[in-house]
């Protein structure tokens, strides 16, 4: 559901969900029930707890909380081949 932002005059800004159909150019302040009007600009799409939603979260993590890395990575099981040819080929 689209999520708009409105401005309120004493408590500053606050966002609020409604249907495309149904978004009033102003709505009661949750602080101070003061009338407070929409903000011009784009509605936000946000399901909490969707997949796509966890993902965003986890990826800005990520700029502040990297995963430490307990161990170096495991050697593959990959085939070892004796070809003198593939000897020539690029490595990884």
């Amino acid at each position: 559901m689209p999520l708009y932002q409105f401005h309120c005059r004493d408590c500053g800004s606050f966002d609020r969900s409604f249907t495309m159909a149904a978004v009033p150019d102003t709505t009661g302040c949750p602080e101070c029930a003061g009338s407070s009007r929409r903000q011009v600009g784009g509605g936000a799409f946000v399901r909490p707890g969707s997949a796509t939603t966890r993902l965003i979260d986890a990826t800005r993590r990520t700029a502040s909380e990297p995963a430490v890395v307990g161990a170096p990575a495991g050697r593959s099981n990959a085939p070892v081949t004796r070809n003198p040819l593939h000897r020539k080929l690029p490595r990884p």
